[in-house]
């Protein structure tokens, strides 16, 4: 082919290209090829063609082919790199970058854009492929072209920041080799040459990355300091180049001057950095500054953490004895110690060790060991072993280290830790003798080393007194271990001791202790001793410092020493709640400290916490017993809190070890406000033995402090209190040498004038010490005041009040002067100008103006104003005044006396209401007896009792009780008021308090006797009189009442009265006779008149009784009384229709008091019973209480009524007890006796129930009333009932053997009643004693039965109960020991004698019925029963009637149910049995009727229904109803009434009834 065809085809070729027929296209190329082969174009054609046909292979063959023909030639190339650039084949890659190269060859000279885009292709490559050197070389390559080209300067510029940029980007220095680094740091340095403004910001920047690079490059470290100082020199403010300088510097370990430098500028420009910080703690550790150094390193590595400095820190920490601190920093510094920094590592390591060892505590001992077992090689090491041995001496095994030193000396025999670890533990051991050999020959090994000295020094300082001042042995090697350890802050410590306890020199002590606590901030005895030692020397602000950089320091729960010092200081300056923060968290560290407890309170107290404070005193008393002060603090705040008693208790705690003045007088002002207190209720006894105390107490305490003015006052104010008291009670036991008597004597007894006179004298020693205290002259002045009150009550002399008087006001106008401020001082002024001797009116109203002047809120000025105002009869003005202060306290008892005074004045009702309300405000004496005197007038007037005003004032505020007591304290306080006596004699006569108004009326008469005053003597004598009367004395009482004129009714009444109770009669006659001759109405001479029918009827004459009673009734005044008589006379002489018809009469008067209602109810109960009514006697008293519901007396009848005339309804007899005694207190003991014997008429036990029963009840009445012998006798016989409830039951009794010791304590009773009571209480006493017996013969004892019989019929031999009783034992000894022989007649004859003689005894009867019975003498023990029927009738003593009756009923029961033969039996069942239906409903009565119609017609429907009646009845008592249930079970077996009988079954499940179970199942069993 022709060259043309090669054009020709390589044309084809081309245009099939341009159309994308690329395989036309190869093969156009390839026929070119055949014709060609060395056709560059037709190789690039087939390398294109190729490509887009997806062979690479061939592409890249084509090209290639093409390259080595024409190398060149650009476009084969151009073709290769889009080959290479479009398909993604790891060999094309690696190819590329020479590709890209060449192109930029190629383009260099022919088109500059083409070649900068190849450059950019290739940097791209290499950057990405981290090759950085070839990187270098392009950049170059391009900045080469780009100078060729002459462009801009700018332009350049920003290729070498690029070509600086992409350099930089290398993260690690390594990959950097020495070349590439040459061409960053040209590229630095052509930046920078290029760069305008200089300097600038860009330059800056580019000045620091250019540092920055220099820092990275070890080898360049004199440019990069050139490179640094450059960029200082134009940038001085800039703080990187000295942050790379230092860390140069650091890292080098270089400290020269230009290092110092540049740490010092960087700290300048950054104070907080921590580069330069760390390097001038650095250099301070090189050059010895170990406190800077420990400053500056740790502020360092707060910002920066690093392992050297870490280390650092450590070694200064080390060198200044903080070896906690050491430890700490080791610990720290192997955290961040790179494990290639193995010496480092053992360095710290090593140093941590000497730290954990050298802080000698016990608790680091075993991380010393710990750390020993890391370190390598540290056994082969005799340092470390020594190390080693002293941590086994901080644990505390001595032998271990003994051991370890041991090995120690015997293998390296010059080593000095070897002889210090010995000596350490032979110090240890206590041979210090030893222990000093191996120091000193440590010494000698070591001469420069000050620890060994120190050991010595304090080895010295341990040996004793005599070592500690040999200045040669302590002084001198303390000396030495400082210089040669200037750092070694224990021997500053030790050397302060030496200083202050033995050269005694504080000065150098405090700076000894201040220095050693500047090296060592842990040593808390050098803090504590140093800050003491600045206190002590009035250096606040240093101790304060100290204080406060250790508290900032410390954590919860440490420096204790610290906090209780600044708390303390805080406590003494007055800031109360800091101090008490402060020592809450001194007890935080160390809750155990009492005396920190004791300064907490302190402040607590101070801060007025006394709760708080009380439980801190309490706690420290606790933790120390022996300490007192916690004691006295304890006692102060409960003195301060109004604890008086508490007080004393501990006062006296420690006043009973040792004379503490403080307690003393603490004591002795307790004593004294307990006494006030005392005097305050008028119990003046316990008051003046509470003062004698005080001054005792006080007396001691001045004995041993006569210069302190305070007790002289105290002493002042004890003896003066006594002017309160009355004077027969203020008898004062004072030391002789207080009294001015002979020092060597005892105590003297002094009286209230020479106490008072005592007063005096201290508060005159007191001034005498301390003249210018107004409330001394303020005191003194009372005083003299009180004794002049106390000679105007004597009238010894007359000139003396005055002269006292005088006295106490120039002493008060003394106190005013110095401060006329105070307004007390005015107002006891104005007290003493208005008083009698004195009068000074005028001066006394300008006195309490005054002190209302200074003090408006004055209540007491108020009153005393206004009682001036009284005084001088000015009533509005008084008023005002009163009612200003009631305004201003109304709790202040004296304005409202004022008040009631006015009101008495004008005659208001509101008097006695006024004086109450000042009795329950306080006691006062002006009140008390105001009050006393209104209510003993209301009650002396009885026309009034049925108003409002009475009820109110009398009855509703309980005024006699509250009057009596009130008036008992006047009578306690003053005791020469007449008056007052006598009003309290009168109440005590209306609250029955006898004997104490007996002695109120004696001590009146004594009084009165002493008086002119003939009336009032008379009243007296005649209440005295009557209260003897009463009281049981009336022979005392005639002779009273006959030293009276006898002009006055009430005294001759009484006068005929004693006669009468003297027996006396005719006496007591001529009496009344008289008295009558004086009455001046109708209704008085009615009273007499019945007074004198009563005595006739006591000396016999019943007709002349009834003629005067009948005469009063025809009176034109009569009165109840005398009806009341005439009724009571009917019902004793058995006169039912005289009984009747007065008492009808009775009925007819209108409206009557509570107590004649009492007495009717009462009449009319026993009309009906001596009429046989029976039941209408409970009904009659149901009656008047259904109209009288509260009154208390009645519901008390009931009870007592229905045991013995209705005692089935004895549970509403209790209840009404019950009720009696809930609603007054007067009759509720006697009533809780009735509900007791209800509740054994009703068989209420402690079986049924063990809370409400008769044995409680009966406790609980002896209780209330001991002296009663019917308690006592309750109590027995609820003992009896107990006893047989236990027996019935199958039970051992529980209260066996009291009969008798119960019997002796009725006996001693007995005695003890009054006259009108004997009969009945002898009555009693003979039933205690049957009881007794019969309790004796229920538990078997017939011997001690017998024997207490025998010995009652020795002193009383013709005692016919007794000896029935006797009768009685021994007969039933006679029936035990014969197994029931028969009584021969002379024992019968004797038996039936024996019951003769009490012919009132319806139970003998009974025991004689009985006794016939058991010897089938049948026909007798009928006789016997009716015997006792007829006795029972004829004393009306209707349960003994129906006990004859039932008993009568009974004894014919057993005969029919046995079968004997007759109709009498049965008839005289029927016949007893009505006769107790008659008298009133009897279950026991229908079950006799029942069983006697069992017994004759067992199969009859009556039988049935009678004994139905029974059995299903509630108010029927159990036994009757299991009695009749038997019965009835057995009727309806025989009837074979099955549904019946289940229906009885059925019941008795109900009802507990498992008797009837058993016997039903019997009864089924033996049927066929």
């Amino acid at each position: 082919m022709s060259n043309k065809e090669v054009k020709a085809a390589l044309k084809s070729a081309r245009e099939a290209i341009k159309n994308k027929a690329f395989k036309d296209a190869l093969k156009h190329c390839k026929a070119v090829l055949k014709l060609e082969k060395t056709n560059y174009n037709a190789w690039v054609f087939i390398g294109l063609a190729a490509s887009e046909l997806e062979q690479p292979d061939q592409a890249q063959t084509a090209y290639k082919k093409a390259v080595e023909l024409e190398p060149e030639t650009l476009l084969a190339w151009q073709g290769l790199a889009n080959l290479y650039e479009k398909t993604d084949q790891w060999d094309f890659q690696v190819e590329l970058p020479n590709i890209y190269q060449k192109l930029v060859e190629l383009y260099a000279s022919c088109d500059k854009n083409k070649c900068y885009e190849m450059i950019s292709k290739l940097s791209d490559i290499y950057q990405s492929e981290k090759e950085y050197l070839k990187l270098a070389k392009v950049w170059l390559q391009l900045i080469q072209v780009k100078e060729e080209e002459a462009v801009g300067k700018k332009e350049l510029l920003q290729l070498w920041q690029q070509m600086t940029q992409l350099l930089s980007d290398c993260p690690n220095e390594e990959e950097r080799d020495n070349e590439t680094q040459q061409h960053l740091i040209t590229a630095f340095e052509k930046a920078m040459v290029l760069m305008d403004p200089v300097p600038g910001e860009q330059h800056k920047k580019v000045s620091a990355d250019y540092v920055k690079c220099l820092s990275k490059l070890p080898k360049d470290e004199p440019k990069m300091i050139e490179a640094c100082e450059s960029m200082l020199s134009l940038y001085p403010n800039q703080s990187y180049p000295l942050e790379v300088l230092c860390s140069h510097y650091l890292k080098t370990g270089v400290q020269n001057e230009n290092a110092v430098s540049c740490f010092s500028r960087l700290l300048d420009l950054a104070p907080n950095s921590g580069l330069g910080h760390l390097g001038l703690g650095t250099k301070a550790l090189q050059e010895g500054r170990f406190k800077d150094a420990i400053k500056d390193l740790t502020q360092g590595l707060k910002r920066m953490s690093s392992s050297t400095g870490w280390c650092s820190l450590a070694e200064a920490q080390f060198k200044m004895q903080r070896y906690s601190d050491c430890a700490l920093s080791c610990s720290q510094g192997l955290t961040v110690c790179v494990s290639g920094d193995k010496e480092l590592r053992v360095k710290l390591l090593r140093m941590k060790l000497e730290a954990l060892v050298r802080s000698g505590r016990d608790t680091t001992a075993d991380q010393a060991l710990e750390t020993f077992s890391q370190i390598p090689g540290a056994e082969k090491d005799p340092v470390l072993v020594a190390l080693k041995g002293r941590a086994y001496l901080n644990k505390g095994h001595v032998d271990e280290a003994l051991k370890t030193s041991s090995e120690l000396v015997a293998s390296n025999p010059n080593l000095a830790q070897g002889f210090v670890l010995r000596g350490l533990a032979q110090s240890a051991q206590g041979q210090q003798q030893l222990a000093e050999e191996s120091f000193l020959k440590a010494a000698s090994q070591s001469p420069d080393c000050g620890e060994y000295y120190f050991l010595l020094g304090r080895l010295y300082w341990d040996m004793g007194e005599e070592t500690r001042k040999d200045r040669s042995k302590v002084h001198t090697h303390l000396l030495k271990a400082a210089k040669l350890d200037p750092h070694l802050g224990c021997v500053f410590r030790y050397l302060g001791h030496y200083y202050r306890q033995v050269a005694n020199d504080h000065g150098r002590s405090r700076g000894c202790y201040k220095k050693a606590f500047e090296m060592d901030n842990d040593d808390a005895e050098s803090g504590a001793a140093s800050v003491d030692l600045s206190m002590e020397q009035d250096d606040m602000d240093t101790a304060l410092a100290i204080l406060q950089s250790v508290i900032e320091k410390a954590t919860p729960g440490s420096a204790k020493w610290a906090w209780m010092r600044r708390g303390l200081y805080y406590l003494k300056i007055g800031e109360n709640q800091q101090a008490v923060a402060d020592l809450q968290a001194a007890l935080r560290a160390d809750p155990e400290d009492w005396v920190c407890w004791e300064c907490l309170g302190e402040a607590y107290l101070n801060r007025r916490s006394f709760t708080a404070a009380l439980k801190a005193f309490g706690k420290a008393h606790q933790l120390q017993p022996s300490s007192i002060y916690s004691v006295y603090q304890a006692a102060a705040i409960k003195q301060t809190l109004g604890k008086f008693k508490e007080a004393v208790a501990e006062y006296l705690q420690i006043t009973v070890q040792q004379d503490y003045v403080p307690a003393l007088i603490g004591l002795g002002e307790c004593q004294l406000s307990l006494a006030k207190g005392l005097m305050e209720d008028c119990r003046d006894g316990g008051a003046i033995d509470l003062i004698q105390q005080a001054i005792q107490n006080l007396f001691r305490a001045v004995e041993m402090r006569p210069d302190l003015s305070c007790l002289w006052k105290l002493l002042g104010d004890a003896c003066t209190a006594v002017c309160t008291v009355s004077t027969n009670s203020a008898g004062v036991l004072v030391p002789a040498p207080l009294a001015g008597l002979d020092p060597s004597t005892q105590s003297h007894a002094l009286n209230q004038a020479q106490t008072l006179k005592v007063g005096e004298r201290c508060y005159a020693r007191a001034l005498k010490q301390m003249s210018e205290v107004p409330s001394l002259w303020n005191d003194l002045g009372l005083n003299y005041y009180r004794q002049s009150s106390l000679c105007c009550s004597t009238e010894d002399d007359q000139d003396a009040p005055s002269l006292l008087l005088e006295k106490a006001q120039q002493c008060l106008k003394k106190a005013i002067m110095m401060d006329s401020g105070n307004y007390s001082y005015w107002n006891a002024l104005g007290v003493i100008s208005m008083s009698k001797g004195l009068e000074n009116f005028a001066l006394a109203q300008h006195c309490f103006i005054k002190s209302i002047q200074v003090e408006p809120n004055n209540v007491v000025a108020w009153t005393n104003l206004g009682t001036l105002y009284l005084k001088n009869d000015n009533i509005e003005l008084a008023h005002k005044a009163f009612k200003i202060a009631q305004s201003l306290e109304p709790l202040y008892a004296n304005c409202w006396i004022g008040q009631a005074l006015i009101a008495e004045r004008v005659g208001s009702y509101d008097t006695m209401d006024l004086f109450r309300h000042t009795t329950e405000l306080g006691t006062h004496m002006e009140g008390v007896k105001g009050y006393a005197y209104w209510v003993c007038s209301t009650l002396l007037d009885k026309s009034n009792r049925d108003s409002e005003l009475y009820r109110y004032n009398i009855v509703q505020m309980n005024a006699i009780s509250a009057a009596q007591a009130a008036l008992s304290k006047y009578t306690e306080r003053i005791q020469s008021d007449p008056d007052a006596f006598i009003m309290l004699g009168f109440l005590n006569e209306h609250l029955q308090l006898k004997r104490q108004a007996l002695t109120a009326y004696r001590r009146a008469v004594e009084l009165l006797k002493s008086m002119s005053s003939t009336e009032e003597l008379a009243f007296a004598l005649g209440s005295y009189g009557r209260a003897l009367c009463t009281s049981g004395q009336p022979e005392e009482a005639v002779r009273v009442y006959n030293s009276t004129p006898l002009q006055e009714l009430s005294d001759l009444a009484g006068l005929a009265l004693a006669y009468c109770r003297a027996g006396l009669i005719p006496e007591s006659i001529k009496a009344y006779e008289r008295a009558s001759a004086v009455a001046s109405t109708e209704k008085e001479k009615a009273y007499i008149l019945t007074a004198l029918a009563l005595l006739q009827h006591r000396q016999g004459n019943l007709d002349s009784a009834k003629t005067l009673l009948f005469k009063c009734s025809m009176l034109k005044e009569p009165i109840s009384e005398s009806l009341l008589c005439l009724c009571a006379l009917g019902l004793v002489h058995s006169d039912a229709t005289l009984a009747a018809a007065a008492l009808t009469e009775l009925l007819k008067q209108g409206s009557v008091s509570v107590s004649v209602i009492e007495q009717r109810c009462l009449l009319t109960c026993a009309l009906l019973a001596l009429q046989g009514n029976y039941s209408a006697v409970q009904r009659e008293a149901s009656r008047a209480i259904h109209s009288n519901p509260g009154n208390p007396s009645l519901w008390a009848l009931l009870s007592r009524l229905v045991p013995q005339y209705y005692p089935k309804k004895a549970n509403g007899g209790a209840m009404a007890g019950h009720v009696a005694g809930l609603s007054g207190m007067t009759q509720g003991k006697r009533a809780l006796l009735y509900s007791g014997v209800n509740q054994l008429a009703g068989g209420r036990h402690s079986g049924e129930n063990r809370h409400r029963n008769a044995l409680k009840t009966m406790q609980r009445a002896v209780m209330l009333c001991p002296d009663d012998p019917a308690t006592w006798a309750g109590l027995m016989a609820a003992c009896h009932t107990e006893n047989t409830s236990c027996y019935l039951s199958g039970s051992a009794p529980s209260r066996r053997g009291l009969e008798q010791t119960l019997m002796s304590v009725v006996s001693e009773k007995v005695h003890n009643v009054e006259e009108i009571e004997r009969p009945l209480a002898q009555a009693l006493e003979g039933w205690v004693l049957k009881q007794a017996v019969t309790g004796l013969m229920l538990g078997g004892q017939l011997e001690q039965a017998e024997a207490l019989c025998s010995q009652v019929l020795n002193v009383s031999p013709e005692h016919p109960a007794v000896m029935l009783s006797l009768r009685q034992v021994q007969c039933q000894r006679l029936l035990l020991a014969g197994g029931g022989t028969v009584l021969p007649d002379s024992v019968l004859e004797q038996l039936h004698n024996t019951v003769l003689m009490n012919p009132t005894n319806p139970g003998a009867w009974h025991w004689l019925a009985e006794v016939f019975r058991s010897q089938g003498l049948l026909v007798q023990a009928v006789m016997a029963y009716r015997q006792s029927l007829q006795l029972a009738s004829q004393l009306g003593l209707h349960s003994s009637q129906v006990a004859s009756l039932l008993r009568l009923a009974l004894l014919a029961l057993g005969n029919c149910m046995a079968g004997v033969p007759g109709n009498e039996w049965t008839d005289m069942i029927l016949e007893a049995t009505t006769e107790v239906l008659k008298l009133g409903s009897s279950p026991v009565a229908l079950l006799f009727q029942a069983l006697l119609q069992y017994r004759t017609k067992m199969a009859a429907r009556e039988t049935r229904r009678l004994l139905e009646r029974l059995a299903y009845s509630p108010d029927v008592p159990v036994t009757v109803v299991q009695v009749s249930s038997w019965y009835l079970l057995r009727h309806l077996h025989a009837k074979n009434d099955q549904e019946l009988i289940n229906v009885l079954l059925q019941h008795a499940k109900l009802n507990g009834d498992k008797r009837l179970l058993e016997f039903h199942q019997l009864l089924a069993s033996s049927s066929p």
